[in-house]
């Protein structure tokens, strides 16, 4: 026959704490995931089979509490005294020089596009091989040619190109 789901909290609970504050620190987030796992517990408690290890099926319940703790700390943004970087104004389509965006506007569409994903977007060649299609190579190519269309069309009249 099964304990009572109380004799259980009062038994193990303890042991629960000890393991949440060793993975997560003492704090909030071990308190949050102690609830956590009596909570999980006992919505799995009519199921549980008599002859288990209470404790240490608890245990693995708070493990697995203690990483979702972990994780969704992880994912949460975490206050900073210093503010990111101010995203830039210019580098935006439609924004500060028209004629620059013009200019890449007119670029055929793989190089445009080799342009785009390479030297706005940051991905490395490879990356946007995979995105546009055909070989590294080729798109490494087809940016080199984009930026030379550019320098031609942009260059100031009697400057080298």
């Amino acid at each position: 026959m099964q304990q009572p789901f109380e004799t259980a909290v009062t038994e193990h609970g303890p042991t629960v704490q000890r393991v949440v504050r060793a993975v997560l620190g003492p704090g909030p987030d071990a308190d949050d995931a102690w609830s956590e796992t009596f909570l999980a517990a006992l919505r799995a408690w009519p199921d549980l089979p008599a002859d288990t290890n209470v404790q240490a099926w608890l245990v693995r319940v708070a493990h697995r509490r203690a990483i979702d703790v972990t994780r969704g700390t992880a994912r949460r943004a975490a206050p900073t005294d210093t503010l990111p970087e101010r995203p830039a104004t210019t580098g935006l389509p439609g924004s500060g020089d028209p004629e620059l965006w013009a200019a890449v506007a007119a670029l055929p569409t793989r190089q445009r596009l080799a342009l785009a994903y390479h030297y706005l977007g940051g991905l490395r060649h490879t990356e946007t091989a995979e995105l546009i299609g055909g070989t590294p190579e080729a798109v490494r190519r087809a940016a080199a040619d984009g930026i030379q269309t550019l320098r031609r069309t942009l260059a100031p009249e009697g400057a080298p190109r």
